[in-house]
């Protein structure tokens, strides 16, 4: 029998309808323990463009790495994701935050992820999740984020 492994996956969407690519992207994520709240969030460094809601969700996974690697990029060209811009708008965005304790650093993947702490869309809802994997004083780390907890996703 495989191991498995405590995984945190963060979702963002800022086009089109981003409740039902988050709902969606949710409902298709193997092996969930636990969704976050959405948060509605001002997008960081890019383009100009729209909001985002976002949200985490905890899984227990035996797949590898990569393999979750894989399952969030086919989630995000589900959404007809177009990587036409770095940090530019997109439909859905999906990435591997943690991975129980492994660390990882290539070109393909870096876990943890290399911004999360610096991220408050990415600390609020994994502090709903898991609050003792989080820093000391995260929240002062991104006191200059705006960031509103709108409600939870219900689809799932």
């Amino acid at each position: 029998m495989s191991q498995t492994v405590r995984a945190f996956v963060g979702l963002g969407s800022n086009l089109g309808d981003r409740r039902a690519f988050l709902s969606a992207a949710v409902r298709d994520l193997p092996n969930k323990v636990a969704v976050s709240g959405v948060y509605k969030t001002a997008p960081i460094g890019g383009p100009a463009q729209g909001p985002f809601l976002n949200l985490v969700v905890e899984m227990r996974t035996s797949v590898g790495p990569y393999d979750l690697l894989a399952i969030c990029q086919q989630l995000e060209a589900s959404a007809g994701r177009a990587r036409t811009e770095r940090w530019g708008p997109r439909t859905l965005d999906v990435d591997v935050l943690l991975y129980g304790e492994f660390e990882l650093d290539d070109t393909e993947l870096t876990i943890p992820h290399p911004r999360m702490n610096e991220r408050a869309f990415v600390l609020y809802p994994l502090a709903e999740l898991a609050p003792e994997l989080l820093p000391s004083r995260w929240r002062e780390t991104v006191s200059d984020q705006e960031i509103v907890r709108v409600d939870d996703l219900l689809c799932c």
